[in-house]
């Protein structure tokens, strides 16, 4: 077994975790407070509404399609291309005493008026309000059921301290990317529920592997305090996570920008909960096992007595 942990080359993570639950308390309380005022932007398959796709016999025109449809009075109409250029999706949000056929009759006859073209009606949806409160009920038992479980394999496998820093930092991610939403009015759906249950799975699976490295490097040196081991474990597992990390934002930035708008969402969840996992695996759960009294008597293995190792010699 080693004697001393080898300092010089860690970077000194822990001396900055003050500054970065500082920084962190700011964005949970600016998160909670928007969530709390502004709540989310629910789309429409949370809140219920209209899908409209109608088919043009040319490539359409998508901001003169919003301009036409704000003329008349939708306004919160989201337009975006479906497959092709010629196929357009509109999706807007409940109106009263309007059926989704009138609705449809409506969009449709507005935008044949402006357009020399032809314009066909593909196919009306109706989304209602008791599936979009199921969907939210759902999506929310989806992420505890998940954070419970990623809680009860960390508590079994590494040790307590470091399952309550590893399940505060998914909850430090998940609150503040719903905040970075709520505070931009972005449309919260389905795609971006999916998002944050892969944000979820990113951030434990990068965890996971410090927690792994913080468990070795307890049990192989005898001497060094907790704050320098925890970063030498940091410190030895950061170019498999920034090579992980730049992987997939290369991967992200290609769907940020050229995945159009259907997806414009689900990659903007991915590409802030990617930064804000691997800051959140560095500081704030290696930090939290810390600030909890983490030991290297904690992480050793449990000592297996020999069979007949206390019976006395025989005469």
């Amino acid at each position: 077994m080693r004697e001393l942990v080898k300092t010089e080359n860690a970077l000194p993570f822990m001396k900055y975790r003050f500054v970065s639950w500082i920084f962190s308390a700011i964005l949970l309380v600016g998160s909670i407070a928007s969530l709390s005022i502004n709540q989310l932007n629910w789309g429409l398959d949370f809140t219920g509404g209209t899908v409209i796709e109608v088919g043009y016999d040319r490539p359409a025109d998508l901001s003169a399609v919003r301009a036409v449809l704000t003329e008349r009075g939708f306004g919160d109409a989201v337009v975006q291309n479906f497959g092709t250029q010629e196929d357009v999706l509109i999706r807007l949000e409940p109106r009263e005493g309007l059926k989704a056929q009138e609705l449809g009759d409506q969009i449709l006859r507005a935008l044949q008026e402006s357009s020399d073209g032809t314009i066909d009606m593909r196919r009306i949806e109706f989304v209602g309000p008791q599936v979009g409160d199921e969907l939210t009920e759902q999506g929310g038992l989806a992420m505890l059921t998940a954070l419970i479980c990623i809680l009860l394999y960390i508590a079994v496998r590494f040790e307590w301290r470091l399952a309550l820093g590893a399940v505060g930092a998914l909850a430090h991610d998940v609150i503040i990317t719903l905040g970075l939403f709520s505070v931009l009015g972005l449309e919260f759906d389905l795609t971006v529920l999916a998002a944050l249950l892969a944000v979820i799975g990113y951030s434990i699976n990068d965890t996971v592997v410090v927690c792994d490295r913080i468990r070795e490097n307890f049990r192989k040196y005898r001497k060094g305090t907790p704050e320098e081991i925890i970063d030498g474990a940091i410190t030895d597992t950061l170019s498999r996570t920034v090579i992980t990390s730049l992987t997939t934002v290369l991967v992200l930035l290609a769907l940020f920008f050229l995945g159009g708008q259907l997806i414009h969402g689900f990659a903007t969840a991915l590409l802030f909960g990617i930064f804000i996992g691997t800051y959140s695996s560095i500081f704030i759960a290696s930090g939290l096992a810390h600030a909890l009294g983490i030991s290297r008597e904690d992480l050793m293995p449990p000592e297996v007595e020999k069979e007949g190792e206390d019976l006395e010699p025989m005469p």
